[in-house]
């Protein structure tokens, strides 16, 4: 199938499990800009008790959305990235618990980014502002007082969702009861930037990306190349070379065809990608990323992850070479309270989402918000 000009959800698509609240006041911007108005998507798994005590928010990475459970459905192009750690018996049980998943803002699949309407009623495109994670976290803050709760019992996250769910802590220790961090580091690193702004400029390069302003446009004619090679170029850095080398080695795709069978895995996801995102979602939370860095402003990275009160658990997966575990134990190491895990896995930095048994248990030390064992 031809790729539509962006794979965001529009007004009129199936909303799925998503429910939305829209803020009653401006948000203000790191930037010195406003955002007027926005709104943000979000699924919920369980029943919040009455003192509130048992919600937790879910986090969710860069290509990732609310959807982090549950099957693909009318709605929801794919089905959730976390499903093997939510359910009645495994960590985020929603049985016990009340979770929360949001997408982030300047995301593309319900809440407010380059793809939504603007107040003119046009897609924002270019126009929208740039983000950075604390505000992407002051629009969760907001969300977080509308739905009543006040400390969350835990924050978790992954990767980009780690960051964030690091500068919940940071900016309002008194509101994390625990805190679960996952393949994710205090600052992103040169090499980081470097991978992000390939993955940036392939997509800005692309004809069809027409400054940013192709909402508008017929199937085919978007930025769907420059997207794709984005997903090519990050899809790499999620993996490990041994994992290509055992699953396709030099192998070609039957039938004579001239390809490469690794060659096919990375254009697979390139398609699939074209078809659920949009490339300025892509942009702007791949540029936020690359701004990460939780001590700017703060006095420095100790002096920033000094403020967090909240028992932690910091998990690295061995394989990683986009987030290595080495940044997780420097992390650690500056942490008040804080447990360090490593996952064993030959997939790379996606080992935190594929190894979900092993995710699991490191999620139980924490769960309900008891106090880690320092490993």
């Amino acid at each position: 199938m031809t790729p539509p000009a962006s794979g965001a959800w529009r007004e009129g698509d199936p909303p799925g499990r998503r429910r939305w609240f829209t803020a009653d006041r401006p948000l203000a911007l790191e930037s010195g800009g406003v955002l007027p108005g926005y709104r943000v998507a979000y699924e919920t798994w369980g029943t919040l008790a009455p003192d509130r005590a048992n919600a937790v928010l879910v986090l969710h990475a860069l290509t990732g959305d609310s959807h982090v459970a549950g099957p693909r459905e009318p709605g929801h192009p794919t089905a959730g990235w976390w499903d093997g750690l939510v359910g009645p018996g495994r960590a985020l049980d929603p049985t016990r618990l009340f979770l929360v998943v949001p997408n982030v803002i300047g995301g593309c699949q319900g809440s407010t980014g380059p793809a939504s309407a603007a107040p003119d009623g046009r897609p924002w495109g270019s126009r929208f502002p740039a983000l950075t994670l604390r505000d992407q976290v002051a629009a969760e803050a907001a969300l977080a007082d509308h739905l009543g709760i006040g400390t969350w019992a835990m924050v978790v996250g992954g990767s980009m969702g780690g960051m964030r769910a690091l500068e919940w802590a940071v900016t309002h220790p008194d509101r994390v009861g625990a805190l679960a961090l996952f393949a994710t580091t205090a600052r992103s690193s040169a090499e980081q930037i470097a991978w992000t702004h390939a993955q940036i400029e392939a997509i800005r390069g692309d004809p069809g990306w027409h400054g940013g302003d192709y909402h508008h446009l017929p199937p085919g004619r978007g930025p769907h190349r420059g997207l794709g090679i984005a997903r090519r170029i990050a899809h790499i850095t999620y993996r490990t070379p041994s994992e290509l080398d055992t699953r396709f080695g030099r192998s070609r795709q039957p039938g004579g065809h001239a390809r490469y069978a690794v060659e096919s895995y990375l254009d697979h996801h390139a398609v699939k990608l074209a078809h659920r995102f949009d490339a300025g979602t892509y942009v702007v939370l791949a540029t936020a990323m690359n701004h990460h860095d939780v001590g700017r402003d703060r006095g420095g990275t100790a002096a920033a992850l000094r403020r967090i009160t909240a028992p932690t658990l910091v998990v690295g997966v061995d394989s990683d070479r986009l987030y290595p575990v080495r940044q997780q134990r420097d992390l650690a190491s500056h942490l008040r309270d804080a447990a360090l895990h490593t996952i064993t896995s030959a997939h790379g930095h996606d080992g935190f989402l594929l190894e979900t048994d092993q995710a699991d248990a490191a999620l139980r030390t924490l769960i309900p918000a008891r106090r880690a064992e320092t490993v």
